[in-house]
């Protein structure tokens, strides 16, 4: 009659060995904070790092983190299936990776994709800036070059540890709606003449018949076809790299060869934000600034700068960036003409 209760008493203890072989996994695979020269660039604080809340899925909503999972398996998989050259990170590459070492973070700012908003929000969480409204930022200090350290400024070590140990994120656009956005920007305003001077006179001298020289010299009057005639053209690269205002985010953020742990997107802005802030525990000391939606560059708008570019020099614009629209889930837009 003992039998069953010895066998009873032995299945139960195998459970309990069971339970905490598990509790004890669960404790020791979650990443660790960073040394820096043998200190912890935590500080001694005792909360949970960024990196290691975005893998404690009781933590966050479960759908956003669906959604985010959702974006890096896509992007790996356009990274495996589309690139094929093997490329090693060199210092150089990094020069837009802002580090947040107070808070564990790396972002990867692309420029026409609310940068200046983050780089405000970084300066008020690294103490660039004493306590203040993200917005109280003017522009052009958010852009001092100054303000905030970027991965390239770190050693070769340096830079191995926080690419391992910190939160690691991007934001994206609509290639297209970016590109317009840039073009709106830098050669329809007025008090933008430094790029006027600097591209839009080179524009102008190349891809216009009989300019006038007054344009020549000014180079304030450039039109969108003139703009990409400028970009597809190869001896714009063979010159010189792009500017970062329409150089390719694949470019800028090295996408294939950073695992980026979150990949926000404009057209999620908000959301996505909140969901960084949320993940680096400071989201009730900062929130992302809203931005204004009535000078947004919508998909509508892109539309019509694109309806005067003939279908050859539209698929020659895509072949351009192809690879952020595959990297990042964005579909061919329905207004071009040569499919």
């Amino acid at each position: 009659m003992r039998k069953p209760k010895v066998k009873r008493m032995f299945l139960a203890m195998c459970l309990s060995c069971f339970i905490m072989v598990i509790i004890y996994f669960q404790s020791n695979l979650k990443p660790a904070s960073v040394q820096v020269n043998g200190r912890s660039s935590r500080q001694g604080k005792s909360r949970r790092s960024p990196l290691q809340t975005h893998y404690d899925s009781d933590q966050l909503q479960a759908a956003m983190q669906v959604t985010h999972q959702g974006r890096r398996e896509l992007m790996e998989e356009a990274c495996r299936l589309y690139t094929r050259k093997h490329h090693v990170l060199i210092p150089g590459d990094l020069k837009h990776v802002i580090v947040d070492d107070q808070n564990g973070l790396l972002y990867c700012y692309v420029p026409k994709v609310a940068c200046t908003n983050w780089k405000r929000i970084l300066m008020v969480l690294t103490g660039a800036v004493g306590p203040r409204d993200p917005l109280a930022i003017p522009a052009n200090e958010a852009h001092v070059s100054g303000n905030l350290r970027t991965l390239s400024e770190y050693s070769t070590s340096q830079i191995n540890q926080r690419l391992s140990s910190y939160l690691k994120f991007v934001f994206v656009r609509e290639p297209f709606e970016r590109l317009v956005s840039a073009y709106r920007n830098k050669f329809t305003q007025s008090y933008n003449t430094a790029f006027h001077k600097r591209y839009g006179t080179k524009i102008v001298r190349r891809h216009r018949m009989d300019p006038q020289p007054e344009a020549l010299e000014r180079g304030n009057n450039v039109s969108f076809e003139e703009f990409v005639y400028y970009l597809v053209d190869p001896a714009t690269q063979r010159e010189e790299p792009f500017n970062e205002h329409w150089e390719r985010v694949h470019s800028l953020c090295h996408p294939c060869l950073i695992h980026y742990n979150v990949v926000g997107k404009y057209e999620t802005l908000e959301q996505d934000s909140r969901y960084v802030l949320q993940l680096a525990g400071v989201d009730s000391q900062v929130n992302f600034p809203s931005s204004a939606k009535s000078t947004r560059t919508t998909e509508d708008m892109a539309a019509q700068f694109f309806h005067n570019i003939s279908p050859f020099y539209q698929k020659k614009l895509y072949n351009l960036y192809r690879m952020d629209f595959l990297l990042f889930n964005y579909s061919m837009p329905e207004y071009l003409k040569f499919r």
